[in-house]
């Protein structure tokens, strides 16, 4: 199993909205380094959902539920989504602030990468991400 995390400005789409439709398909990404890692999702792979602009923090966990497929916001055949389900929100959010100041997550793509909207994440930082959460 593999770990990630998307962002995404909760204007656009919300964990809220995440949690109320169940699922969802991750689309209209056009980065081509994020498009790489959504071809490299896996069934069963869990995700971080972040929200950028507002909030700024990691708010809750979603697994991958359907493996990479077109896009179905584009007739461009290079362009691909993948399915996430709801899985966990977070009784405490993890805001960017606190990832910066924590060691363990200094080197975390959010921080390294930070316009990149899917991620892969490393196990101890979703260890550490989880443990911060409690």
């Amino acid at each position: 199993m593999s770990l990630w995390l998307v962002k995404s400005d909760p204007e656009a789409y919300s964990f809220d909205d995440m949690e109320k439709d169940g699922k969802t398909s991750w689309d209209g990404v056009r980065n081509y380094q994020a498009r790489n890692n959504i071809q490299l999702m896996k069934k069963g792979d869990r995700v971080l959902f972040y929200h950028s602009q507002i909030g700024k923090d990691i708010v809750g966990v979603t697994e991958v539920s359907k493996e990479a497929y077109n896009d179905p916001t584009t007739e461009d055949i290079r362009w691909f989504s993948v399915e996430l389900k709801f899985k966990k929100r977070f009784k405490k959010t993890i805001t960017l602030e606190s990832m910066k100041s924590n060691e363990k997550l200094q080197n975390i793509g959010l921080i390294k990468q930070s316009r990149l909207s899917v991620m892969p994440i490393a196990e101890f930082e979703y260890d550490e991400i989880l443990r911060l959460t409690k």
